[in-house]
C-alpha cells in the first residue's frame, strides 16, 4: 500500500466548492474562545461540505493567523458570517424550518449514536464555550440537544474534536438516505 501524494486526492477548487452541493448541515459556534478551535471548525466544514458557519458572542473572525494555522485556507471557502447574538440565530433558522441541535449534556437528551436525522431536513449544530458549553437559553430554544456518549473517565471533548465526531457522523447518516 502507498500513500497517496496531495496531487492525488482529486479535491475541489475554491470555485468549485463554491458550486458544488452542501451538505444540510449548519454550524453555529456560541462563544468560542480558542482561535485554534475555531479553525478546526472551518477545516471540518470544508471536508464535508458544510452549507455555512455562524460565528456568535466572542467567537473570533476570520481574517486571523491562529484562525488560519489550523483552518489551512478554508475560510475562504466555507460560507461563514458573524452574528453576535446566538439566540437571534438559532429562531432566524428556526423560522426557516431548520432543525436546531444543541451538542451539549443535557436532561433527556438524545445520544448521537441513536439520533437519525430525516431526510430533506436541514440542521443547525450548535457547539458551545469550551468551558460553559452552549448557554442555556439556546438549549431551551433548540429542538433537540444532542450528547456524544463517552465511557471514560472525563466529562467532555474538546469543541473542535466535538465538532468533528457529530459532523461525521451527521453526515455518514444523511449520506444514506438522501
Amino acid at each position: 500500500m502507498r500513500k497517496l501524494k496531495n496531487s492525488e486526492l482529486d479535491r475541489l477548487s475554491v470555485d468549485d466548492f463554491k458550486l458544488v452541493s452542501k451538505t444540510p448541515l449548519i454550524i453555529i459556534l456560541d462563544n468560542i474562545r480558542s482561535l485554534n478551535n475555531i479553525g478546526s471548525v472551518f477545516r471540518t466544514s470544508d471536508a464535508f461540505l458544510i452549507k455555512k458557519i455562524y460565528l456568535c458572542g466572542i467567537t473570533a473572525t476570520p481574517p486571523h493567523k491562529d484562525i488560519q494555522k489550523t483552518a489551512l485556507g478554508s475560510t475562504e471557502t466555507v460560507d461563514w458570517e458573524y452574528v453576535e447574538n446566538t439566540l437571534e440565530v438559532v429562531e432566524k433558522l428556526k423560522a426557516e424550518n431548520v432543525t436546531i441541535c444543541a451538542i451539549e449534556q443535557a436532561e433527556n437528551a438524545t445520544m448521537l449514536d441513536t439520533f437519525t436525522p430525516e431526510k430533506e431536513t436541514s440542521y443547525a449544530l450548535v457547539f458551545g464555550n469550551e468551558v460553559k458549553g452552549v448557554s442555556q437559553q439556546v438549549v431551551s430554544a433548540s429542538d433537540v440537544v444532542i450528547e456524544i456518549p463517552q465511557f471514560g473517565t472525563k466529562h467532555s471533548l474538546n469543541i473542535s474534536v466535538s465538532c468533528g465526531v457529530v459532523v461525521w457522523d451527521l453526515f455518514s447518516k444523511l449520506k444514506k438516505i438522501n
